[in-house]
C-alpha cells in the first residue's frame, strides 16, 4: 500500500489523465445532483477488505460520483459565491498533496510557510496594513473570522479594566452566518446594529448601539467589506472612526469581497479597510485559488500569537523559538500548505492577470444590471457594489422562483438559487468567475420572461 509499483504507477498516469482532461473542459459541464438510492445502486459496498484497485476505484468517481457533483466553476453557476480557480493554481493542488508538506511550523515548512507569507504580503498590501502585519492561511471564512474574534476578546480582556469582562459584537443583520456561528462557539453576545438605506452598517449607528449597551462590554465590532446577500461594503472609514474612539477591535470581514481590493474601479469603496486590526479573504471565492483557502490577517500578529499558542511539552522545540509558524494564529494546529496553489499561480500569471479577471467579472456585473433595469418584467432590488446582484422578477411568487431555478439545473443550464430580503423571495447572480459571458446572462434573463 506504501510502496510504488507499476500499478502504482499506471495508476499515477490515469489519475493525471484524467486531471488534464478536467482542466482542459471549456466549458466545464455543469452535471447535478441525484440521490442516495442512485448512489447506492453503483457505490454501495465500494470499501471492503480486499480493495478494488486504484484504477477501479478512479473509475467509480470518474464515471458515477463526479458526475453528481456540481461543477463550482461553471460560468453559470451563480449561486452562493462561486469558486474558479485558474488551471495554475488546480494543477499545483496536486503538488502540494503528493508532496507530503506539514505547513503549521517553520521548522518543518520553512519554504511552504515562506510562500504563502509571499502570497499574504501581497493582500496586505492591497488592504493598506503595515509591514508588520501578517497571519495565516486558514480553512475558510468561519474559522478566520472565529479566529480573529478569538484574538479580540484575548485582547480585550488583557487591556480591560479590573472587574470587566468584555463579552459582546457588535454587527448587522448581513453580517455573514459566521458571525452568529463564532458567538456561539465563544459564548458571546452579538447585538445588532441598525443599517441604512443602502444596508450599510455606519459610524454614527454604531456609536448608538456601543453607547447604549456599554463600550465597555463589547470586545469587537464586525463589518463588511463585500457581504454574501448583497455584496454591501460598510462605511469602513466612520466605522474606524468609533472604534478608535472607544477602543474596540475592529474587524473587517472580506471573505468574499475582499478581493475587489485589486480592483482599481471599485477601490475607492474600501476607504478605512487599512485602519483595522483584522481582515480576511477568501482566496478560493473571487481570487481563484481552489477549496479551501482563506486569507486571515492581523495588524499586530503578537496578539494572535498570544490568543493562540498551543502549548505542550513535545511542542516546546516550536513555541520557544522565535520562527513563524502559521498555526500559532489561529484555531487548529494541524495545517496543510492549503496557501500554495493560490502563491503558485500569483506567481505564474503576476497580480496584473487578478485585476485584469476581477474587473472583468466586475464588468459582466454592471451588464447584468443593465439588462434588468432594461427588462419591463425585472428590477433591480439594489444597485451592485461588486458583483452581486440581486433582482426580482414582476409578478412571481416564491413557487415561480424555485420552479424556474429547479429547471435550469435539471436541463444543466445553469445553477441559480433564489435568495430572500425582508421575506421577499429573490433572484441572485454571484459573478466570480472571468469565464461567465455576456452571453451567459442574457440566456438566463431570458429564460424569466
Amino acid at each position: 500500500m506504501h510502496g510504488f509499483t507499476e500499478e502504482t504507477r499506471a495508476l499515477g498516469e490515469e489519475i493525471l489523465r484524467y486531471a488534464a482532461e478536467r482542466l482542459a473542459l471549456d466549458p466545464v459541464p455543469l452535471d447535478g445532483t441525484t440521490t442516495v438510492e442512485a448512489l447506492d445502486a453503483v457505490a454501495a459496498g465500494a470499501i471492503n477488505a480486499k480493495g478494488r484497485g486504484g484504477i477501479d476505484a478512479l473509475r467509480l468517481f470518474e464515471e458515477h460520483l463526479a458526475l453528481a457533483c456540481l461543477s463550482t466553476d461553471h460560468p453559470r453557476y451563480l449561486s452562493f459565491i462561486p469558486c474558479a480557480p485558474t488551471r495554475e493554481a488546480a494543477m499545483f493542488d496536486l503538488v502540494v498533496g503528493a508532496s507530503s508538506i506539514y505547513a503549521g511550523s517553520w521548522l518543518e515548512g520553512a519554504g511552504a510557510v515562506y510562500a504563502e507569507n509571499q502570497a499574504l504580503r501581497w493582500i496586505a498590501d492591497l488592504a493598506g496594513l503595515p509591514e508588520t502585519a501578517g497571519g495565516s492561511f486558514v480553512q475558510g471564512g468561519t474559522i478566520g473570522n472565529l479566529s480573529a474574534l478569538v484574538t479580540a476578546r484575548a485582547t480585550a480582556r488583557e487591556r480591560a479594566a479590573e472587574g470587566v469582562r468584555p463579552y459582546r459584537i457588535a454587527a448587522t443583520v448581513g453580517a455573514h452566518s459566521s458571525i452568529a456561528t463564532a458567538c456561539r462557539v465563544m459564548d458571546a453576545e452579538q447585538v445588532s446594529v441598525p443599517v441604512n438605506d443602502r444596508l450599510q452598517l455606519t459610524g454614527d449607528n454604531l456609536r448608538a448601539v456601543l453607547e447604549e449597551h456599554g463600550p465597555e462590554t463589547f470586545f469587537a465590532v464586525v463589518a463588511t467589506s463585500g457581504s454574501t446577500n448583497f455584496g454591501v461594503i460598510d462605511e469602513l472609514d466612520s466605522i474606524a472612526e468609533v472604534c478608535e474612539e472607544f477602543g474596540i477591535w475592529f474587524h473587517v470581514d472580506g471573505a468574499y469581497g475582499g478581493a475587489g481590493l485589486a480592483a482599481p474601479s471599485v477601490r475607492g469603496k474600501y476607504t478605512g479597510v487599512e485602519r483595522c486590526d483584522s481582515f480576511i479573504v477568501d482566496p478560493h471565492k473571487w481570487l481563484f485559488a481552489p477549496f479551501d483557502c482563506c486569507a486571515l490577517l492581523y495588524r499586530e500578529p503578537s496578539l494572535a500569537r498570544v490568543a493562540h499558542t498551543q502549548h505542550a511539552s513535545y511542542l516546546d522545540v516550536l513555541t520557544d523559538a522565535p520562527d513563524w509558524n502559521p498555526t500559532d494564529y489561529s484555531v487548529g494546529l494541524t495545517r496543510r500548505a492549503r496557501g500554495l496553489p493560490f502563491w503558485f499561480s500569483l506567481v505564474a500569471n503576476g497580480t496584473d492577470a487578478y485585476t485584469e479577471a476581477i474587473e472583468q467579472t466586475l464588468e459582466i456585473t454592471r451588464f447584468a444590471e443593465q439588462e434588468v433595469t432594461r427588462r419591463e418584467y425585472l428590477e433591480v432590488v439594489r444597485e451592485a457594489d461588486l458583483s452581486v446582484l440581486v433582482f426580482r422578477r414582476r409578478g412571481w411568487e416564491p413557487a415561480d422562483y424555485h420552479a424556474w431555478s429547479d429547471g435550469l439545473l435539471a436541463r444543466e443550464e445553469g445553477f441559480v438559487v433564489p435568495t430572500s430580503h425582508d421575506g421577499e423571495t429573490l433572484a441572485r447572480f454571484a459573478i466570480v468567475n472571468p469565464r461567465t459571458t455576456r452571453e451567459d446572462i442574457l440566456a438566463l434573463l431570458d429564460s424569466m420572461a
